[in-house]
C-alpha cells in the first residue's frame, strides 16, 4: 500500500465521495489565530494592535472531515430521510490516534453518528 499524506487521503476521499448523493463532507480545520490591526509586517514577523483570539472548527480531536450521510428511516418514522452526523479522521498509514480523537469518535458513535478513521481510501465504507 502506498503511504499517502493526510491531505492526499482527504483529496481522494472528496473525489470518491463527491459523486454520491447520500453523503456530504466538509473540511473541519480546528485551531486558533489572532486578528487585529496590522501595524508592522515582514515575511517572518507580524505585529498587530487591538488583537483578539479567534477559534475555528469544532473541538480538538474532532474529525478532519465532517458532514452527514442521508439514510432512509424505518416505517415507524414515516419513511422520511434523516441526516446522520459523519466524522472522518484521516491518518497516514499507521498514524497515531490522539486520546482526544478517540474520545470524539466514541462520543459521535454513542450518540448514533458515524465516526471513522481512514488510512486507505480504497477500503472505505460509509
Amino acid at each position: 500500500m502506498q503511504r499517502l499524506s493526510e491531505r492526499a487521503i482527504q483529496k481522494k476521499l472528496f473525489l470518491k465521495i463527491g459523486s454520491r448523493k447520500d453523503v456530504r463532507i466538509f473540511r473541519n480545520n480546528v485551531g486558533m489565530a489572532y486578528m487585529g490591526k496590522v501595524i508592522y509586517k515582514t515575511p517572518l514577523t507580524i505585529k498587530i494592535n487591538n488583537y483578539r483570539v479567534v477559534k475555528f472548527g469544532l473541538i480538538k480531536g474532532s474529525g478532519d472531515l465532517i458532514g452527514w450521510k442521508s439514510v432512509e428511516v424505518t416505517p415507524e418514522m414515516v419513511g422520511k430521510k434523516i441526516a446522520v452526523f459523519l466524522s472522518v479522521e484521516t491518518k497516514r498509514t499507521h498514524g497515531r490516534r490522539s486520546p482526544e480523537q478517540i474520545n470524539w469518535a466514541k462520543q459521535v458513535q454513542q450518540a448514533g453518528g458515524i465516526a471513522i478513521f481512514v488510512e486507505d481510501t480504497d477500503s472505505i465504507e460509509i
